[in-house]
């Protein structure tokens, strides 16, 4: 139904408002009137089509569409009391580089959005960037290495100024990548995770949990990455399966005799403690509590019996080395064990007692240490053993487990009611499939280590007292001594672990934001949030931490459903990552194909939380999609030029008017019928498949039924009575041509609103339209 106020502006119409009771159909040469119609409000005339080129550019709008949006205030959330809310928190891209197609799954969340707005939601999408600890520093050292520098060249003030240019440079560059894409964030409420109200909740948090008892300081074994010089959690630990070498090597008992242990590590033997084996060994049992000599340097240690040894593991006898194995450090502690590491921070041996092996890295010590025990006749063999090591996610370095005092958190607590709200359905995971693996994942959890030797990050608020060597929190900088009173407390030194700040995401950009509209309740209105869309590999690091402290800060659970995608990959199958430097920035497939492609080619075809190839045969077929869609609006338009569509006669509720025009066939009818119960079906199973989310069964729906039923089908049966003025037929095929717009409009955005403009003029936009109830 086109009105007098819809006529788009700068178009040549012309209309006869003289006429009230009888429609009116102007040519460029003739005019015809029919009588006894229904009262119009617009006649509308011929014109020369030259609003729809032939073949849709997406460079001639896509950047004007997305200013357009922005500046009338079409992503701007505030709180409506008459609206329910629909609300996304926007998992922050980090902030040190272009995005990835990685990126280019927020598709899912614009699709979500943009759906909800449709449906009259009050939506509000929060756009923001992560400092990304560790893999920022990782990322800027890389940037130094090509200048011939390192970080050890810079004080810590100094790296950390010069880190954050870097970044502010590349957020924007990111934040203008993400428009480029048509995502539909609210830009007025953009956070930063260094944000200062960011950093001040963060440290709220934190002094809550210390207070509470959950958090403590200890010394313990970690994983420490000597190369890029921090430690990690067990989340963070990339195991790679490796054939490495199992060797035997022989220690002489002072009583007498000798025993042969086996060890994947020849070179920490000189840290050991004891060797143990198990005490229902018959082999062993008259050797336990007996002496035995290290190699070489003949210190003592003594034979132990542990149920924890594997009989069936090499000779069934194995050394203990507590600061430099996690089961071993159990051990020593259980049996009162304990010996100096052997290992620094640096990677290299030191205090081993042997002065041509301190100094030199573990690797090449591990060679030197072999060759002796070889030459000196403690080396009995050395045998293939397949076993999994333990690397850093980010360089690729073999971990080493060294002891360090860190902040730790104890997740007891926090585990046992993020379990109870996941089995309860509290929290809805999408797919289902991933149910059972987040519930897995959050059983499985220990004490979480949030301590990390980098710069770059949010200094931890703890502060040690210099006369009573204790330790307290403070939110705000102190201005005296918490514990004595009177003495010069020192801040520690260290960063958080980045997932402790990106734990908080959901309430803390919204408490940022609170004043933000200048109305009471924006957090309450939005949180819990709705959906937390994001990729399945990050559940276990990222999702699964945000309920747990989600819940213990807001006693709410952060949002009401998980969404899982998939990874992009490579065309060989690998993730892409900045890191392994297989990243195709979208950019380039968006200045070729244009963002609507990009996006259909995520979501088409795709099962949810299956992983997408990225193929650029599919980005043309979509480009080609889009080109049909923009197609049929040409048609639509063309089939409009000689007809009369009445402001009164609108089809009200998928409802087809029987009575047809003169000169119009049964069958016109009977096609009319079939179509209004096709689409019928169509509709109720686009929004079905949106209830189940899933998302991309919708558009896959609406592909099908656009271009292979609506076009090849329907227009092909009444293309000749539209093109001969037939009003039912013309009126009820763009009612469904504006629906299959609207329903399209979450995935390939910018397509559908230039032709919605097309029609209804420049000033409109379909997300002011809603579906049909």
């Amino acid at each position: 139904m086109i009105g007098k106020k819809s006529i788009p502006r700068n178009r040549r119409y012309t209309y006869h408002p003289a006429i009230v009771e009888s429609h009116v159909i102007l040519t460029k040469d003739t005019m015809f009137i029919l009588q006894n119609q229904p009262i119009f409000d617009t006649v509308l005339v011929s014109r020369q089509i030259q609003d729809m080129d032939k073949k849709y550019n997406f460079k001639n709008f896509e950047e004007n569409i997305y200013s357009f949006w922005e500046k009338e205030g079409y992503f701007k959330a505030k709180v409506n009391s008459s609206k329910d809310p629909f609300c996304i928190i926007l998992p922050p891209p980090n902030a040190n580089a272009d995005l990835h197609l990685g990126h280019a799954m927020y598709t899912y969340e614009d699709v979500m959005i943009r759906y909800h707005k449709l449906l009259g939601y009050e939506t509000l999408w929060l756009a923001g960037a992560d400092h990304a600890g560790i893999e920022t520093q990782f990322v800027y050292e890389k940037h130094l290495k090509k200048q011939g520098k390192s970080r050890f060249d810079f004080d810590r003030k100094t790296l950390f100024s010069d880190i954050w240019k870097f970044v502010m440079q590349n957020r924007n560059t990111m934040e203008n990548q993400l428009r480029k894409l048509g995502f539909a964030l609210d830009w007025s409420k953009k956070k930063f995770t260094m944000d200062e109200d960011i950093v001040s909740i963060v440290y709220k948090t934190f002094k809550h949990m210390f207070d509470d008892g959950m958090v403590y300081r200890a010394n313990r074994l970690v994983n420490y990455c000597t190369s890029c010089g921090t430690s990690f959690s067990d989340l963070e630990v990339a195991d790679r399966e490796h054939t490495g070498k199992l060797y035997y090597i022989t220690y002489s008992v002072k009583e007498g005799g000798s025993v042969t242990i086996a060890t994947t590590r020849p070179e920490t033997y000189l840290g050991d403690v004891a060797v143990m084996v198990h005490p229902g060994d018959a082999r062993y049992k008259s050797l336990v509590g007996k002496t035995v000599l290290l190699p070489i340097t003949n210190r003592e240690i003594p034979i132990i019996a542990d149920e924890y040894v594997d009989p069936k593991f090499g000779t069934g006898a194995v050394k203990v080395t507590p600061n430099h194995d996690f089961n071993d450090f159990e051990i020593g502690k259980k049996h009162g064990l304990s010996h100096p590491p052997i290992i620094g921070f640096d990677g290299h041996m030191k205090d081993t007692g042997l002065e041509d092996i301190d100094g030199v890295y573990v690797v090449k010590a591990r060679k030197l240490i072999v060759a002796k025990l070889e030459e000196q006749g403690f080396l009995e063999k050395i045998t293939p053993h397949e076993m999994v090591l333990h690397t850093c996610y980010r360089c690729g370095t073999t971990l080493e487990p060294l002891p360090k005092e860190q902040w730790f958190i104890d997740v007891g607590p926090l585990k046992e009611k993020a379990i109870e709200q996941v089995k309860n359905d509290e929290i809805h995971v999408h797919p289902k499939r991933f149910k059972k693996q987040l519930i897995q994942i959050l059983e499985n959890f220990i004490d979480w280590n949030v301590s990390r030797q980098i710069v770059w990050g949010i200094q931890i608020p703890a502060y040690k007292c210099q006369k009573k060597n204790e330790w307290f929190i403070s939110v705000e900088k102190p201005k005296k001594c918490q514990i004595c009173g009177n003495c010069a407390f020192v801040q520690d030194e260290d960063t958080f672990d980045t997932w402790f700040s990106s734990a908080q995401w959901p309430f803390a950009t919204l408490m940022a934001n609170c004043d933000c509209d200048g109305s009471d309740g924006f957090f309450d209105y939005f949180y819990p949030t709705t959906v937390m869309e994001t990729g399945y590999d990050i559940l276990r690091a990222w999702v699964s931490r945000m309920i747990m402290v989600g819940y213990f800060e807001t006693k709410d659970i952060p949002f009401q459903h998980i969404f899982l995608h998939g990874m992009v990959r490579d065309p060989k199958g690998q993730k892409m990552s900045k890191s392994k430097g297989n990243v195709i920035n979208p950019l380039d497939m968006i200045e070729k194909y244009g963002a609507d492609a990009l996006r259909a080619t995520l979501i088409f075809g795709t099962k949810e939380g299956g992983d997408v190839v990225l193929s650029e045969d599919k980005i043309v077929a979509m480009r080609n999609f889009c080109n049909k869609v923009w197609n049929i609006g040409r048609f639509i338009e063309m089939s409009k030029t000689n007809v009369v569509i009445p402001a009164k006669a609108g089809i009200q509720s998928g409802s087809v008017p029987m009575k047809m025009g003169i000169g119009v066939e049964d069958d016109i009818s009977e096609t009319l019928k079939q179509l209004q119960k096709e689409f019928g079906t169509v509709q109720k199973q686009y929004h079905l498949h949106f209830k189940k989310f899933e998302f991309a069964k919708a558009f896959d729906l609406m592909y099908d039924f656009l271009w292979h039923r609506y076009a090849d089908y329907y227009i092909e049966q009444l293309k000749e009575c539209m093109q001969n003025g037939n009003i039912d037929a013309s009126q009820y095929m763009v009612k469904v041509y504006y629906s299959c717009l609207q329903m399209l409009h979450p995935y390939i955005p910018f397509v559908t609103e230039v032709i919605w403009k097309s029609f209804h003029g420049e000033d409109s936009s379909i997300m002011d339209s809603r579906f049909e109830t």
